[in-house]
């Protein structure tokens, strides 16, 4: 009698830890689901003119390799959002150029750092010298195309800063860009009424 009152005591309790353990499964896997649903639709406010939620859907006619690969990559890099380290070689620091320099690297146009001859530029003025350098710097009221480079002095809503271009409108620009709000995000602005604007790097 003893033997067969625990042998359902056993199984009960193994059924228990088994249930414990699955719901615990189904805790974990909602709670990295609620994060990234947090991240996608969290109020983060637009550094300037519209913070995109999403990434855009592009007209690709007309473009290059080398545009369509830099809208394939930062399409991939904004669903992923690795962190800055991964486009820094590892390097704990303001990163936005770092994923400016690691995208035209993936795309097969490489930047070269005037300093160092790397293929990262760690940072917006060495960026701006390296665009200089290469006769392909524009200033401000130049209309840019997708896959060049937006510079941003220190005084702009984005503070010292520098994105990439992946669409384009008669008034507006999309661009994206790394550390922004700590993350990978997208904003469309109007450059007309974005003080600071540097200039532009033409891919």
């Amino acid at each position: 009698m003893t033997v067969l009152s625990e042998r359902p005591t056993r199984q009960h309790r193994g059924l228990r830890r088994l249930a414990l353990v699955a719901v615990l499964a189904v805790l974990a896997v909602g709670g990295v689901v609620g994060v990234r649903w947090w991240q996608e639709h969290s109020s983060y406010p637009a550094v300037a003119g519209e913070r995109l939620r999403s990434f855009p859907a592009v007209d690709r006619t007309g473009l290059d390799a080398i545009q369509s690969s830099i809208l394939d990559i930062t399409a991939r890099e904004y669903a992923r959002q690795p962190g800055g380290t991964a486009y820094s070689e590892g390097v704990e620091e303001p990163w936005c150029a770092d994923f400016v320099s690691w995208v035209m690297r993936e795309s097969g146009r490489p930047l070269d750092n005037p300093n160092s001859g790397s293929w990262r530029i760690p940072g917006v003025s060495t960026l701006e010298a390296y665009y200089r350098q290469q006769n392909r710097f524009e200033v401000p009221g130049y209309r840019p195309h997708i896959g060049d480079v937006v510079m941003y002095a220190g005084g702009s809503a984005f503070s010292q800063h520098t994105n990439i271009v992946i669409d384009t409108a008669a008034d507006s620009i999309t661009t994206i860009g790394g550390n922004e709000f700590g993350r990978i995000s997208i904003h469309r602005i109007e450059p007309a009424k974005v003080s600071g604007i540097v200039g532009y790097g033409r891919l």
